[in-house]
């Protein structure tokens, strides 16, 4: 029989597998802790091989020390030895004595000539000995300073490092010497008025007229070579710069104000078209070509003058407010206004000029407390430069920083700012935007296909070709510019925001303040923006503010235009009916003539665009027929643009409700009659009235308002011969009352010169007469000169012709 089999089971292969990998790890762990073992053995050996060397080091025998014997001892010593009896001892003996005394033993040493062999001992001696040696007065040293240098590290430890620094004090010789100096300085400084009294004043101002000159060709000069190569000469800014601090007290006023106005310049020249950040030290340490560390060494030195340059604008502007007064005195106090002035419109300049540069929000943190200066000038500079920077802004990230920093003024002045400061928020371009951003909203996302529904449904050369066009419409989507204008509808989106909280605070805490017409302005022209949820409330607001009787009418037309322009945008879904406000307006017309300011019409032309035009399904007959004879009568007592704007908008009224021809005709439409001095619109029974003002401005000195009251006495028709040109149909009430404003004291169209009273050409008197008499005339004429005058003719002849003549001129 074989062998007894056996009883273990035998393993699987994906055991094998495991206990293979298992083995492996193992494998690699040992060895790893061989190599570790191996390595700490190596250390231990040097370890001790260190310290056995360190320890022989230690164990060397040193020679003793030899000690320096006193004269005395060694005379007497001589004497002893003399004193010997050499001649009992052998040659030989004293040789071996000799050489025993010389060795260093405690046997043979000489204790009272040596000190004790113990070094402790002997170095307290010598100690006291030095100590004693030393004089009782120390000698006059110089003071010496000591600067710590860094350590070294050996095996014993740490060792400092220091050097000594020689102190000298200044002789009293010198500082005779320096004091005689600062007199004389002074001396000078003090004849230096008496030398300038002794020149005339002619000479004086010739003086400083040579030294303006000088300065100016010096500025010139700089400017022109930054200019002409920025990266080398960059260092000439800080050169240019160090001419803000001019010394010379009688062009010191004039220099600055050249110097400050040239760097501006030179900025705007230079500047890049980026923002230019630091530099990491790990990009310092990098080493770069020499154009790039060229370009770097410019952008650093500009970023750095460019700080400097605004902290000295700044600082002139805070002496200005502060009246701070220099230590210097080269710049008197009056001349602190001029200065500050050039250096608020230098910061303007710099605010318009590079919005996309380093330190743009410093200078509107700057610039912006300034728009509620008292100054009416530096005030109106400010507000002026925001405004055209918000109508350039078309990222928007400049204007949410700007008004940023306006809200935080507002509110920590407690709203006690000028009405200009909130009116520049009327220039903030964010209508247009906003309007494409509903559109992109409601316009479904195009979506791509993930892997799995291209395996599923494509084939192999589809999903190819799907991968190129997918891959062409992403780029596509980034020349777009998609994302930037996802960035530019937050931005604006914020920015809208925090000028809506403005707006609210002011008309909930402070209704009666001066800024509410900026605020019921700007509510008017951001209406079409107002989130529904505010809608209700602000509309209970308007009424109560309108209702109180402390408004203006130009205030009141404000709010009336907010309502509507709310209800004709997103408020169309609600269900409100703005009756009220209709009466107000109707009730406010007969107060807008020509005396009082014309501008209050383009608001109300603005608020019948809204009222009547777009809510023409809202709008009942009786209400439109009211508003239009109201129009017309107002049209007679205002300026001549404002009369064709609301003729403009009568057209455009009849035009949307057909049926206000009734009007031009003279049948009375129903019961009652007209009741002019009724402020109801739905109830002053205006169609059993007529529009007799067009037959009066068809009489007007004006040719566009006797066209326009021509075309709509005539029902307004679009075609034939009384229509309107192209040019004057297709343009809205608003443009027409802006094209022939006479806000500039010149008519539009401008009025032909009268014809000179003297006539240099004498008229021929048949040039006087009608076409067909003047054919009689010539016919008779002609006919008296063919025939002979006989004046023999029979008188009956005569008679009979003056009988026909009379019966041809007797009345009929």
């Amino acid at each position: 029989m074989g062998p007894p089999r056996s009883k273990k089971r035998r393993p699987t292969f994906r055991r094998l597998l495991k206990t293979s990998g298992v083995k492996l790890d193992n494998k690699l762990k040992s060895r790893q802790m061989k190599q570790q073992n191996v390595a700490k053995k190596q250390r231990k050996e040097q370890k001790r091989l260190r310290q056995a060397v360190k320890d022989a080091a230690v164990r060397t025998p040193h020679p003793l020390e030899v000690y320096r014997k006193r004269p005395e001892e060694e005379e007497e010593e001589e004497e002893f030895m003399e004193s010997l009896p050499t001649d009992m001892m052998e040659h030989e003996d004293l040789q071996q004595m000799t050489a025993m005394a010389q060795q260093a033993s405690f046997i043979t040493r000489d204790l009272s000539s040596c000190g004790p062999v113990h070094g402790g001992k002997k170095r307290s001696a010598e100690v006291v000995r030095r100590y004693e040696k030393v004089p009782r007065k120390m000698a006059r040293t110089e003071e010496k300073e000591v600067i710590h240098l860094l350590p070294i590290k050996d095996k014993t430890g740490v060792i400092p490092q220091s050097i000594e620094r020689v102190v000298e004090k200044q002789p009293e010789e010198e500082e005779e010497e320096e004091e005689d100096a600062v007199q004389q300085n002074q001396v000078e400084k003090e004849g230096a008025p008496q030398s300038c009294v002794q020149l005339t004043a002619r000479q004086i101002e010739q003086l400083r007229i040579n030294t303006v000159t000088q300065r100016k060709q010096t500025i010139a000069s700089l400017a022109s070579a930054i200019v002409s190569d920025p990266f080398s000469n960059i260092k000439r800014l800080k050169e240019l710069r160090g001419m803000l601090m001019e010394a010379d007290a009688s062009v010191a006023v004039t220099v600055r104000k050249l110097v400050m106005v040239s760097l501006m310049e030179i900025f705007k020249d230079i500047t890049p078209t980026y923002k230019i950040r630091p530099l990491t030290a790990a990009e310092k340490a990098v080493r770069v070509k020499k154009e790039t560390q060229q370009l770097r060494e410019f952008e650093e030195g500009l970023v750095s003058q460019f700080k400097f340059y605004l902290e000295d604008l700044e600082q002139t502007i805070k002496d200005w407010k502060q009246k701070k007064k220099k230590r210097s005195q080269v710049v008197a106090l009056q001349s602190y206004r001029g200065l500050a002035e050039v250096s608020i419109r230098c910061l303007c300049e710099l605010l318009l000029a590079l919005p996309h540069f380093n330190f743009h929000n410093n200078i509107i943190v700057a610039l912006v407390p300034l728009m509620n200066d008292p100054v009416r000038k530096v005030s109106d500079m400010c507000c002026d430069a925001f405004r055209k920077l918000f109508q350039h802004d078309k990222e928007g990230a400049v204007s949410l920083a700007t008004v940023r920093v306006i809200s935080g003024l507002v509110k920590s002045l407690n709203y006690n700012v000028r009405p200009e400061v909130l009116r520049t928020l009327l220039s903030l371009r964010i209508k247009e935007v906003e309007m494409k951003k509903d559109l992109e909203a409601t316009a479904p996302t195009k979506k791509f296909m993930n892997n799995k529904e291209k395996k599923k449904n494509l084939s192999r050369m589809q999903r190819k070709w799907k991968k190129a066009e997918e891959k062409l419409e992403k780029e596509l989507l980034e020349a777009e510019a998609s994302e930037s204008k996802d960035k530019k509808i937050k931005l604006h989106t914020e920015t809208l925001n925090i000028v809506f909280l403005v707006y609210f605070r002011i008309l909930k805490k402070a209704q009666k303040s001066v800024l509410l017409p900026a605020v019921l302005e700007g509510l008017a022209n951001f209406a079409h923006l107002i989130n529904l949820e505010f809608f209700d409330d602000l509309l209970n607001v308007l009424q109560s503010l309108i209702q109180s009787g402390d408004l203006t009418n130009k205030q009141i037309l404000h709010c009336i235009q907010t309502v509507f322009t709310i209800l004709s945008g997103q408020g169309d879904v609600l269900n409100i009916d703005p009756l009220n406000f209709y009466s107000q307006l109707y009730r406010m017309l007969p107060q807008l003539h020509a005396g009082a300011p014309n501008d209050d019409i383009i608001i109300v032309l603005r608020c019948l665009d809204a009222m009547l035009t777009r809510r023409r399904k809202q709008v009942t007959l009786q209400r439109a027929m009211a508003f239009v004879k109201r129009l017309s009568m107002l049209s007679l007592h205002v300026m001549p643009n404002a009369s064709v704007g609301i003729l403009a908008a009568n057209r455009a009224t009849m035009h949307g409700f057909p049926k206000c021809d009734f009007l031009l005709d003279n049948e009375i439409q129903g019961s009652g009659f007209y009741l002019p001095e009724l402020d109801e619109p739905e109830h002053c029974n205006a169609q059993n009235t007529a529009l007799w003002e067009l037959h009066a401005l068809q009489r007007h000195y004006h040719p566009v308002v006797r066209r326009f009251a021509a075309h709509l006495s005539r029902g307004a028709p679009s075609e034939g011969s009384a229509a309107l040109s192209v040019d004057l149909s297709r343009r809205s009430p608003v443009e027409l009352f802006s094209d022939y404003s006479i806000k500039d004291m010149t008519f539009n169209p401008p009025v032909a010169p009268p014809t000179s009273k003297k006539k240099d050409v004498f008229v021929v008197g048949e040039a006087l007469l009608d076409a067909e008499l003047q054919r009689r005339v010539k016919s008779i004429l002609t006919a008296a000169e063919d025939k002979q005058l006989d004046f023999t003719v029979v008188h009956t002849h005569t008679l009979q012709h003056n009988t026909d003549t009379h019966t041809l001129y007797t009345p009929l």
